[in-house]
């Protein structure tokens, strides 16, 4: 069949960008639009009036699935309950018909290899950055019979069902440290220069032309890498070699990151040792336990962000960091809340490899799920 004969609808949505109000419905943009699930950290926001105004065509619904268009083209999601979203440009809405096609076993048959393949090259086989809709509806789709399709579907949900309630547990977890820690933060009389007791460090980059640096086993940190809040992924890696010929050190687990350009101010731990480019710093201290200097750097960043509310905050520059008071934790106070925090921080590490894990495992089954290689047919699900 096409895909147009498994779904009651397929939607082109607005082709105009509706401006973050700050507050309201969700905007589902393409970078909105994961592998299976919607991302919805940082998400644009709209008004009721927009919402509504975006929306006339089709209201999404729980179940229906929003495949984007362009960048990053082909991803495809799945609306889950009370996820009430605005479409936005550049997105489609499939509504798939449940008595034909189970919508998690849709999601997940959209993103196989042999589906992504196909929807990602163009008649001559050239790899496209856009989408046309007349291809996404004549898309050729195979479906088992439905028991099938729910079967396996429910299966890979799990895995996005428990990377999620790890996200909302470790987004809970990290609110009880900052608590923690701003409760010690805000008795504390003490006020010290932030560059007195932490430094700023920098990194670097290895010349791209030589291949003896690159695509190595050491993570190499950039403003695109930032974790909530760690980071153990990279979009690049680096050699040993890569490493002696570029001006980063090797920053240790629990190093806090710091963007200074590109998105700027966002701040991560590092998840594991790596590297990292001359677009971010890297803050430690002699004296300070590294998750205390977490989240005396967030202190200090939040600062910046409120100084410069207003202007154009393009960059940040080590002076900004030479100027910035902080409050300083005693010894006694120090030690009260590290012994809080760092069990609640280790929790956090741990559900993050955790989902890590689960991705990982969850892409190798799915193209044996969906060629038949595993049989699902006498699971109890």
């Amino acid at each position: 069949m096409k895909l147009l004969d498994v779904c009651e609808m397929i939607v082109d949505c607005p082709h105009s960008t509706a401006k973050d109000e700050g507050k309201g419905y969700p905007l589902i943009r393409t970078p909105n639009i994961g592998r299976g699930r919607l991302k919805l950290e940082g998400v644009h926001r709209v008004s009721a009036e927009i919402y509504d105004k975006r929306n006339e065509r089709a209201v999404p619904q729980e179940n229906d699935l929003i495949l984007a268009r362009e960048a990053p083209v082909g991803n495809v999601a799945i609306i889950k309950h009370g996820q009430e979203v605005c479409l936005g440009q550049r997105t489609v809405l499939i509504r798939p018909n449940q008595d034909i096609a189970d919508p998690d076993y849709l999601v997940y048959y959209l993103l196989s290899p042999k589906k992504q393949h196909a929807l990602l090259s163009a008649s001559n086989g050239a790899t496209v950055s856009h989408l046309n809709m007349s291809a996404i509806r004549a898309l050729e789709v195979e479906l088992p019979e439905i028991e099938i399709q729910r079967k396996i579907g429910k299966v890979l949900a799990g895995f996005d069902d428990k990377i999620e309630l790890n996200k909302r547990i470790n987004k809970n977890l990290h609110q009880q440290a900052e608590a923690v820690f701003n409760k010690y933060y805000e008795l504390s009389t003490e006020q010290m220069l932030f560059t007195s007791v932490i430094s700023v460090l920098g990194g670097g980059t290895p010349k791209t032309d030589n291949p003896d640096f690159w695509d190595g086993q050491i993570p190499f940190f950039t403003p695109k890498d930032v974790g909530a809040p760690y980071t153990f992924q990279t979009e690049k890696y680096i050699t040993e070699t890569g490493l002696e010929h570029c001006n980063s050190r090797l920053y240790p687990k629990n190093t806090s990151f710091v963007t200074a350009r590109g998105t700027v101010g966002k701040v991560s731990l590092a998840g594991k040792p790596m590297a990292m480019n001359q677009s971010c710093y890297a803050l430690s201290s002699e004296t300070i336990d590294p998750l205390l200097v977490y989240f005396y750097v967030l202190k200090a960043v939040s600062s910046l962000k409120h100084k410069a509310s207003g202007a154009v905050f393009d960059a940040i520059v080590t002076r900004d960091f030479d100027t910035e008071t902080i409050s300083v934790l005693d010894c006694d106070s120090s030690q009260i809340v590290l012994s809080t925090i760092t069990p609640i921080m280790d929790a956090i590490h741990n559900n993050a490899e955790e989902s890590i894990r689960l991705v990982s495992l969850r892409d190798s089954l799915l193209p044996k799920l969906m060629s038949n290689e595993l049989d699902v047919s006498e699971l109890d699900l």
